[in-house]
């Protein structure tokens, strides 16, 4: 069961991914309106993504991300949050969510005294119609409180597709003796 803002994020975005007009299964960034997030705003980041990269490099983020991570966060790459041994498991969930259009949701660790925290990363499409965005959540299972010497980095447990994905996996194919995908 997830944190309720977590399942907000993901049936919101469910809800947007299944308008007529959506291609792919992915919605494009305009679609979403900032005020819905409601409360959940200051918990909300966009990261930009270039086709094939398997890091993003966060573009906006909220005041209580940015309050948490303790430095404006701005063009910062996405996995610069997260502890070095964490970062491949992010990767492969950036990699998951575009590939498979659906959320994931990364459960994750904060601090010294271990407090839970879900970060749930959903893609998008960006004005040219390419699937180069990514709208993230970080949601608290309790209060946060680190002191200042704490560090900030965030360590990753465990990710989970949420939902049908939205596109087939990718399976090779034979076609007159030659392989394509």
């Amino acid at each position: 069961m997830f944190h309720p803002d977590t399942q907000f994020l993901i049936d919101h975005w469910t809800g947007l991914s299944r308008h007529e007009s959506v291609r792919a299964g992915i919605p494009d960034r305009a679609a979403l309106e900032p005020a819905a997030m409601g409360l959940r705003l200051p918990r909300v980041f966009i990261a930009g993504r270039s086709d094939g990269d398997h890091d993003a490099v966060i573009r906006l983020a909220g005041a209580w991300i940015e309050g948490f991570h303790g430095e404006p966060l701005k063009d910062h790459a996405l996995l610069s949050v997260w502890r070095s041994a964490s970062r491949p498991l992010v990767a492969a969930a950036l990699t998951q969510t575009v590939r498979e259009a659906r959320p994931v949701v990364i459960a994750a660790l904060a601090g010294v005294l271990s407090a839970q925290i879900e970060v749930t990363l959903a893609p998008l499409r960006g004005p040219s119609g390419a699937v180069d965005r990514i709208l993230g959540l970080y949601a608290p299972m309790a209060t946060l409180s680190l002191s200042a010497e704490e560090p900030r980095l965030l360590t990753a447990r465990v990710s989970i597709g949420v939902g049908v994905a939205a596109r087939p996996p990718l399976a090779l194919a034979a076609v007159g003796g030659r392989r394509i995908a």
